[in-house]
């Protein structure tokens, strides 16, 4: 009896441990692979969210935007977007972790206030503070009056508008920040000391000690970047809403007009899927590319 109530009680035990898994796989298949896989289906059709009939019309949606000036300009934008935000977060980012690295009064307090953009900066409401702080008469304009220099029309150029895009998700740098500095702390001081002996100064100790024991971080930390860069849509939706002459018009943004204001299903899903292919490309080439400049020490890779 003992043993059957064991038997029992493990088998209880199981049957409650696969209800819980069973929970988060009704939501998965649910809200994440039955949209990822009908969005790959609606993309070889003319679906529309307000008409019954849908007909399936093939590589048509796909031959539109390649054909389509207005789409192929997104995506150029869009890859512009991403090689000027990803390269100057990672830097400024390693640059903070770094300065915050060293042993001084009140550094805890430091890294919060770094930490805080991160947290913030995805917000509709630092969205629009940013749009306040480049208008004609915003705050940017102010300083830089101060010196002498004529007020710049960041929001309404299309030489200025995505470089302000691009300024405020460089401001959200506090998540690679607390990674790259997580990293920065694993790296022996021996080797320092080593390095210090030979005669290397800091900055040679940074560039031929710390740079190669980080690699595999700042390999993380581009590849998830690019991903969330190639996939923003708060920042130019809230502040330019695309303009000026569609200088800011992301991906993203056509994603969701063709979706939610001409209710062209099917070409949003093909331009989804077309965004999806490009960054996994990417993402492919970064990993074939690892195997040039980072470092896993002993391991294999």
């Amino acid at each position: 009896m003992q043993k059957k109530t064991k038997k029992m009680t493990r088998a209880s035990r199981q049957n409650i441990g696969y209800a819980y898994i069973a929970i988060w796989i009704i939501g998965f298949l649910v809200f994440k692979f039955y949209p990822f896989m009908s969005s790959l289906f609606y993309s070889f059709t003319n679906y529309n969210l307000f008409k019954e009939s849908v007909e399936n019309i093939g590589f048509a949606n796909y031959e539109k935007i390649v054909d389509t000036a207005k789409y192929l300009k997104s995506y150029i934008v869009t890859f512009k977007y991403a090689f000027m935000t990803v390269p100057l977060k990672l830097l400024f980012a390693l640059f903070i972790a770094y300065l915050l690295n060293f042993k001084i009064k009140g550094i805890n307090l430091f890294r919060t206030a770094y930490y805080i953009p991160s947290i913030l900066g995805g917000s509709v409401a630092i969205a629009v503070l940013w749009q306040f702080l480049f208008q004609n008469e915003g705050l940017v304009n102010t300083i830089i009056g101060l010196f002498g220099v004529k007020p710049v029309n960041w929001l309404g150029s299309p030489d200025y508008a995505l470089f302000v895009i691009c300024l405020l998700r460089v401001w959200q740098f506090g998540s690679a920040m607390v990674i790259f500095l997580a990293a920065l702390k694993g790296v022996p001081q021996d080797l320092y000391e080593a390095a210090s002996i030979d005669g290397a100064g800091k900055f040679t100790q940074f560039l031929k000690v710390t740079i190669p024991l980080i690699t595999p971080v700042i390999f993380y930390n581009l590849v998830t970047q690019l991903c969330q860069a190639f996939q923003e849509f708060n920042g130019p939706f809230m502040i330019t809403k695309g303009g000026p002459l569609g200088s800011t018009t992301l991906i993203s943004i056509l994603i969701y007009q063709n979706a939610f204001k001409t209710y062209d299903m099917g070409l949003a899903s093909a331009m989804a899927w077309l965004l999806f292919f490009i960054v996994a490309v990417l993402t492919a080439v970064s990993f074939i590319s690892q195997k040039h400049w980072v470092y896993y020490g002993d391991e294999e890779r």
